[in-house]
């Protein structure tokens, strides 16, 4: 069984969908319940 698809096309994809699901990790780090354990560096050193 031959494949018809390029080889970059396939490379490609294969990236697009790492950076998306990384984005996609990122976001919910961010947004997500996990958010509620994150504090800010700004507050904690108040002057």
């Amino acid at each position: 069984m031959e494949s018809t698809g390029s080889p970059a096309l396939s490379i490609a994809l294969a990236v697009l969908a790492v950076l998306l699901a990384l984005t996609g990790f990122g976001v919910y780090q961010a947004f997500g319940p996990p958010s509620k354990q994150l504090t800010d560096p700004f507050d904690d050193h108040e002057d």
